[in-house]
């Protein structure tokens, strides 16, 4: 973790909205905002005598946007960078997310001035996720990526359920995730057949107003079919349904989806992954199979637990492939955890498990 104060760099070429920001991080003696730019390019050039922790960024500026501007810093100067937009409108989902695989770390919504009370939750918010962003480790990003393959990976060594091809008795598949998630989330889900013979469900935490672009960006990278789950359907295979804002997914006796919203916080989120994880385990016993990746905190430790004593198998994002290891270390330290793998070997490992030879 950087040592306090982080020094922040906001990107950022509306002055109304820039006094904001300043005055949101102005509250915390752990922030200070070393410098301000109007677009990418000063922003740029002021790096490297301003040398931020973190970088908070808009996505539309004059002379070079934030995807442009995101790109520049992961290939010259890599540090966290934190989207903040209103952009949530269709035109620009794909927009942000593409912010996300460029290398930035996490979207949050663009601050108004409302009331005292929606105030400080936004300030605690970001200053949070500011806090967050400064002990994350980023990488260089070469502006030119090699071209790489869409076929799925190969699969990772280990023992193949069954000895005859067919199905195996996975009936559904549970993912959790948090900070880092979208781009954790890209790279299982777009690795699953159209095929697919079982229905996943995924509790991602995100800012609200952005789940319906991620899941339309998660939808454009994906042969299965991405849509929010609606009370009282039953999910299908080849479909992951995610998690509605402010709602716990949940299961009916049925094997219904059920929408909790009385339940309110749990591990700290609505909705929760361990909510999810928990409901699913009771319904699906054996035949669940959890996986649990990169965020902060411990939703969804308890979560892994009860699909792991239910018999189901469980699967944590290691450490090195983690943005954030917050909450599979917590199910690690539970012992909930039978297998921990990067990011890159989940997909393999799930399709060996769900397709068996």
């Amino acid at each position: 973790m950087s040592k306090f104060p982080v020094k922040v760099l906001l990107v950022e070429d509306s002055p109304v909205v820039l006094a904001i920001l300043k005055k949101l991080l102005a509250a915390t003696s752990e922030i200070e905002v070393v410098g301000t730019a109007s677009n990418g390019q000063e922003a740029l050039d002021k790096i490297p005598e301003l040398q931020p922790n973190v970088i908070c960024t808009d996505l539309h500026m004059r002379k070079m946007d934030g995807l442009e501007f995101t790109k520049q810093v992961m290939a010259k100067h890599p540090l966290p960078i934190l989207v903040i937009s209103s952009s949530v409108q269709e035109s620009d989902t794909n927009t942000i997310f593409q912010l996300l695989q460029a290398g930035a770390i996490d979207v949050f919504p663009k601050p108004a001035m409302g009331t005292p009370s929606e105030y400080d939750r936004i300030k605690q918010e970001l200053i949070t996720k500011i806090k967050v962003l400064s002990g994350v480790s980023v990488f260089t990003k070469p502006l030119k990526q090699p071209v790489l393959s869409i076929s799925a990976p190969p699969l990772v060594q280990g023992r193949i359920l069954g000895s005859h091809g067919g199905l195996s008795s996975i009936r559904m598949v549970a993912v959790g995730a948090s900070t880092g998630g979208p781009q954790a989330l890209q790279k299982l889900f777009s690795h699953l057949p159209s095929h697919f013979p079982a229905p996943v469900i995924c509790t991602q935490h995100i800012s609200e107003g952005f789940l319906h672009g991620l899941v339309s960006w998660i939808a454009t990278e994906c042969q299965v079919k991405v849509k929010i789950a609606q009370d009282g359907e039953i999910p299908s295979p080849g479909t992951i349904y995610f998690a509605p804002e402010k709602c716990h997914l949940e299961f009916s006796s049925l094997g219904k989806f059920t929408l909790n919203r009385a339940t309110g916080v749990v591990d700290g989120h609505c909705p929760s992954v361990t909510v999810m994880f928990k409901s699913a385990a009771q319904f699906y016993s054996k035949g669940i199979m959890g996986v649990l990746l990169t965020g902060m905190g411990r939703d969804g430790a308890s979560g892994m637990q009860a699909i792991a004593q239910a018999g189901g198998i469980t699967i944590a994002q290691d450490e090195a492939s983690s943005i954030v290891f917050g909450m599979p270390k917590e199910a690690i330290a539970l012992g909930a955890v039978q297998h921990i793998l990067p990011i890159q070997s989940i997909a393999p490992f799930v399709l060996s498990r769900v397709f068996v030879r």
